[in-house]
């Protein structure tokens, strides 16, 4: 596969792009004259998402993509022409129980889904982003990867992974021409995370928001990505958290019940 860019365009590759925030981010850059390549498990979802680009006068290519599997992940790369921007989106939560019975093969899916995979695409991409001269690989985590909360060890474990593994790579990549961006959202209200998180029991997802007037929503979050990543090429924004003005931590959420 490749981009099809011109020399001229700009190409933004975005993990887990079928919905929620990484759908609204690709929708974003490729308004932003980004020819973005998005990426994701769910083909057709990702070729509706494209279609709806390109009918509105955007670049956008589809490539179905698990960032979990390294062989997918370096034969994607391989047929990239061209990468500035790297939006590592993919991951998300399974189940909320304490930790004493929490399930391991949920915790080991969402360590491979939001260190590994992050990792993958990370180290595939790299070359092309220095090649590219102003690369910027963004690592979408969470506040979950800042602080702990009860019912949340296997996804705050993950998120602190992948919060330290962008943090490490800023450190050994300084000198080159690559950004690294780390973006750490609270609360967002999208269709699928917290239904994702509790095994599609819709009632219990909707008790996440329950009485929150104004949870940030997936636009939010991509306006923030969009933002950081057009700063002038030596303006790096290492960390920015991001919550709704009802939440104050992970724990503390003002409620209208």
């Amino acid at each position: 596969m490749t981009t099809a860019s011109t020399p001229s365009t700009p190409v933004a590759v975005v993990t887990g792009a079928s919905s929620g925030i990484g759908a609204a981010t690709a929708r974003q850059l490729a308004r932003a004259g980004y020819h973005v390549v998005a990426t994701a498990r769910r083909k057709d979802r990702l070729e509706a998402l494209v279609n709806e680009l390109v009918v509105a006068g955007h670049r956008a290519t589809a490539q179905q993509l698990d960032v979990t599997d390294r062989a997918a992940v370096d034969a994607f790369a391989a047929g990239l022409d061209r990468v500035d921007v790297l939006v590592n989106n993919a991951g998300g939560a399974l189940g909320a129980d304490p930790v004493a019975t929490g399930d391991p093969a949920d915790w080991r899916r969402m360590f491979e889904v939001n260190v590994i995979g992050t990792l993958n695409t990370t180290q595939a991409l790299l070359p092309a982003l220095t090649a590219s001269g102003d690369g910027t690989v963004v690592v979408l985590t969470s506040t979950a990867g800042h602080a702990t909360y009860e019912g949340g060890a296997g996804y705050v474990a993950a998120k602190h992974g992948a919060h330290v593994l962008a943090e490490t790579l800023r450190l050994e990549i300084v000198g080159t021409p690559v950004r690294v961006i780390e973006v750490a959202p609270g609360m967002v209200k999208t269709e699928e995370f917290a239904t994702t998180r509790f095994g599609g029991d819709e009632e219990r997802a909707a008790k996440v928001y329950e009485g929150v007037a104004e949870p940030l929503t997936a636009d939010d979050v991509a306006d923030t990505i969009a933002w950081a990543v057009s700063r002038p090429a030596h303006v790096n924004i290492d960390l920015l958290v991001v919550r709704p003005r009802a939440q104050a931590s992970n724990s503390k959420v003002h409620r209208e019940l």
